[in-house]
């Protein structure tokens, strides 16, 4: 079982990715949560934590972490996420506790008082995690890998080259991305493959309690999406957990990454070197492909799991 924190700013895709690793207590350990300002403020992404697994019941703590990046304004993502940052759903004003730490001192005390290695599943802007890794160096003992949803080698979508979760804070991923850890990469290669389809998100519709929540999620991110082009809808930040869960559904490449961090148009640019050539320092396992189908069934076991219990 691995032991895993969650670092995140839901977000509907953030909360996809909390609902599946939710669903598999026999392989994930999901020892907190951490929010981070990125899709909305760190006032709403963290509401919307507290709703979501107020609504689920959980037993999970949360913390909320870092409002800002680490050199520049928060930019927020509305046009995808509604004004909440993760609009659709109704939720029936369940409360949830929030821890007294900051974020970044939570996943400090998590991490030092974890038996064994933590996996650090990281769904948006990296500014917690820096700050972690800065403040904190004695923790990469203590860190075996960090998942992350963040960046894309062959394209971007905030701009035509950057990715959003790395465009808002690119000093910060570029500190991670350089930080010598095992880092597994999610970006836009991959996460744009990992689709759910129109007819596979009706098809949720009134299946159960929980179904019928990622139902009106994914029906609002759909209809979102379609301003940027899809049709059917990506679920980027499910492929951070379930690659945890299912490493076998995804191929990719080992690669240096770095990020643009300067003010040209360039900025938040996730680059890598492949060559044969280069350094064997090659700690990020960049995300290629995945088995669509395979990736969506990972997601409807665990709404059947969830809906049972």
């Amino acid at each position: 079982m691995k032991n895993i924190l969650i670092d995140c700013d839901p977000g509907h895709d953030d909360a996809l990715a909390i609902i599946v690793a939710l669903a598999n207590p026999q392989k994930l350990n999901l020892l907190g949560i951490t929010t981070i300002g990125g899709n909305q403020t760190i006032t709403k992404v963290t509401e919307n934590a507290k709703k979501l697994l107020g609504f689920l019941k959980a037993k999970v703590p949360l913390a909320a972490g870092q409002s800002n990046p680490l050199k520049r304004s928060l930019k927020t993502a509305p046009e995808a996420h509604g004004d909440t940052g993760m609009d659709g759903p109704f939720f029936d004003g369940t409360t949830y506790p929030l821890s007294d730490l900051s974020g970044v001192d939570f996943l400090y005390e998590k991490i030092m008082a974890s038996e064994g290695t933590v996996t650090i599943v990281a769904l948006g802007p990296l500014t917690n995690i820096a700050l972690l890794l800065t403040n904190h160096p004695e923790v990469k003992g203590k860190i075996g890998t960090i998942s992350l949803m963040g960046g894309g080698i062959d394209h971007g979508n905030y701009t035509e080259l950057a990715e959003f979760n790395i465009y808002v804070d690119p000093e910060a991923a570029e500190i991670v991305f350089q930080s010598g850890l095992p880092i597994v990469m999610a970006g836009l290669d991959v996460t744009e493959k990992a689709e759910i389809t129109v007819a596979e998100i009706k098809a949720l519709q009134g299946k159960g309690r929980v179904s019928q929540l990622v139902y009106e999620l994914l029906s609002f991110y759909n209809e979102s999406g379609r301003q940027f082009g899809f049709i059917d809808s990506p679920i980027h930040d499910l492929c951070a957990v379930a690659y945890l869960l299912a490493p076998e559904i995804f191929k990719g490449t080992y690669a240096n990454i770095h990020v643009i961090t300067d003010e040209s148009l360039a900025r938040g640019l996730t680059y890598g070197d492949f060559r044969k050539s280069a350094s064997k320092f090659k700690p990020t396992l960049v995300l290629q492909e995945v088995d669509r189908q395979k990736f969506v069934e990972l997601l409807l076991e665990a709404l059947r799991y969830l809906d049972a219990v």
